[in-house]
């Protein structure tokens, strides 16, 4: 729930052509800062590349005694007195879901935060694919975009999430038939309970689950003092507090515990989860996920990255 003044979302009821306009003109400018952010935490990162059978160079290295002749590449070997052998890139392309929460609380901002929530999700989804893709990795998004592999998939799925039907709760996962990685990038504000009981037939089936908490300062911090009026922006319910500051100790309690029983629960059913504030910045919630998907633990609190990048 938000205070009045501090929503920068239309007012429930309105239809859906205005939400797709909305996010038609928010998505080029995330696609942009998503590369920016990718650019940044790609350096160095080879993804699942391994060295075997494939078509595509990889690097050269030293001879090794008992290593078939055929292998030694002659041209790279006669510019120095070593003897190099040419490795290929085992591409074993797997296939990652990625999913974007576009409810409408997800367009709350406070003044505490730098961008919305939304925004925020949508930068952190678009940039993971940009990485992804350029790694040779197949990238869909549930109810949106077939998986695909391509160096253009986050552009692609750009596009098409722009033109996207307005969607609430948790995706269609039914077209999600074989093992594969699920990122889910939201507010996760509805009942634990019910959250879970959406994911843990996805985890039986074998998908990989990687959860990414999205919330606004303001949320977590209960900075509000006096007479407030608070807004819910999926039913717009109003609740009027005469002295807000007597609700934030319980409140806080009430929020953390909230979060603890989501993480926990994830990591009952095998999955990930990184929380992330929006004011802090996109690529530590980026490099956060992309460490799971390689298979690695992520640092911080509850998973999440607490790095200096842009």
């Amino acid at each position: 729930m938000a205070s009045i003044g501090e929503i920068v979302t239309p007012t429930p009821g309105k239809d859906a052509l205005a939400r797709a306009r909305q996010r038609a003109v928010l998505v080029p400018d995330c696609m942009v800062e998503a590369r920016r952010i990718a650019n940044t935490v790609i350096a160095g990162w080879h993804g699942r590349r391994k060295r075997g059978i494939g078509e595509n160079f990889w690097q050269f290295r030293p001879y090794a005694n008992g290593e078939s002749l055929s292998r030694i590449d002659w041209r790279r070997s006669a510019r120095d007195d070593h003897t190099y052998v040419r490795d290929r890139e085992w591409e074993a392309a797997h296939t990652i879901w990625l999913w974007a929460d576009m409810s409408p609380s997800m367009l709350y901002k406070s003044t505490l935060g730098l961008v919305s929530k939304e925004s925020r999700a949508l930068v952190v989804m678009l940039a993971l694919a940009e990485i992804l893709a350029r790694s040779g990795e197949r990238i869909g998004c549930p109810g949106i975009m077939e998986p695909i592999a391509a160096r253009n998939a986050a552009e692609r799925l750009a596009t098409a999430l722009i033109h996207a039907p307005p969607t609430a709760g948790l995706p269609d996962t039914r077209m999600i038939r074989v093992a594969s990685d699920l990122v889910l990038i939201g507010d996760f504000l509805d009942d634990t309970d019910n959250v879970i009981g959406r994911l843990a037939p996805l985890a039986r089936r074998g998908l990989q689950g990687h959860v990414v908490e999205i919330s606004d300062p303001a949320e977590e911090l209960f900075p509000y003092s006096g007479r407030t009026e608070f807004i819910d922006p999926e039913t717009g319910e109003k609740l009027v507090a005469g002295r807000a500051e007597t609700l934030r100790e319980e409140y806080q309690t009430v929020y953390r515990a909230r979060r603890e029983n989501l993480g926990q629960s994830l990591r009952h059913l095998g999955w990930n989860f990184v929380s992330h504030r929006t004011d802090r910045l996109a690529s530590e919630a980026l490099v956060a996920v992309h460490m799971y998907l390689s298979g690695m633990p992520a640092a911080g609190p509850h998973g999440a990255s607490h790095g200096g990048m842009a």
